[in-house]
């Protein structure tokens, strides 16, 4: 069901995914839940503007026109938790951030019911990802996933106090190179705070389809939602995206430049 996500070619072996970046809720689904819920608060807000010079520079993107509340693409098919110990939201998750439900209180979301979603949603695009990032690497020899992904930079559920700035996840290690991973330690976004593998180490997409010193390689990116938007209001900040973006971009000329090092290795 192609119609569930949009996909955009680009010409470098860089693969941008967006999975909770959607907003919309099917009908059907809409009619069983919460009038708060609706709003879909939880959303990684506004992640194609934010990364539209990622387009224009030759990255592919792929980006779900639905809300994560309908399903989370980020998560395994048989629903693992990624962070043992810690609390988190599931494959179809019954519950906001902040605990509201998701769900009016007559509902029962029932397995029939996730394993459609998981049909409709979930497994096209997991085969686009895995079809491209082998186009891809085809192409170039070498092929580079990026996961964009925000958070709101106070969220007591999943870490105490307020998040940093920018913060990068590779499974601690597991995937993509150690030289990458250096080149991330050096690189430093001016005027924001930066850390790798935090709480956020990368999620179901990043440790499925990136390996360290393969061919694909996989890393996430959990941008504070404070560095480029009013978290109040979930408007976008003119001011905030036109000092981010930059640093943004900056960080993609380091992936370009890396990949050009891997393609010349090969």
């Amino acid at each position: 069901m192609a119609d569930s996500f949009k996909f955009i070619q680009g010409n470098l072996p860089i693969l941008v995914s967006m999975p909770h970046n959607g907003t919309e809720i099917p009908d059907e689904i809409a009619a069983n839940i919460e009038t708060s819920a609706l709003k879909v608060v939880d959303t990684d807000w506004y992640q194609e503007q934010l990364y539209q010079f990622a387009r224009e520079m030759g990255c592919s993107l792929i980006i779900p026109y639905y809300s994560r509340y309908v399903i989370d693409l980020n998560r395994p098919e048989n629903d693992e938790n990624l962070y043992p110990g810690s609390d988190t939201t599931g494959l179809c998750p019954i519950n906001q951030f902040d605990f509201k439900p998701i769900y009016k209180t007559d509902y029962q979301l029932s397995q029939v019911e996730i394993e459609r979603r998981v049909n409709l949603y979930w497994r096209p695009y997991h085969s686009t990802l895995k079809e491209e990032l082998q186009k891809i690497r085809q192409k170039f020899g070498f092929a580079l996933l990026f996961e964009a992904h925000s958070i709101k930079s106070v969220v007591p559920r999943f870490f105490e106090g307020q998040l940093p700035d920018f913060n990068f996840g590779n499974n601690n290690g597991a995937s993509c190179s150690k030289s990458l991973e250096a080149m991330l330690e050096e690189w430093q976004p001016e005027g924001y705070s930066k850390v790798i593998n935090g709480r956020f180490k990368g999620g179901y997409i990043t440790r499925a389809y990136g390996k360290a010193e393969t061919d694909v390689e996989s890393l996430q990116l959990e941008l504070s939602q404070f560095t480029y938007m009013d978290e109040s209001t979930l408007e976008i900040d003119e001011e905030k995206m036109l000092s981010v973006v930059p640093q943004l971009r900056s960080l993609f000329e380091l992936l370009t430049k890396y990949c050009e090092t891997r393609i010349q290795s090969e």
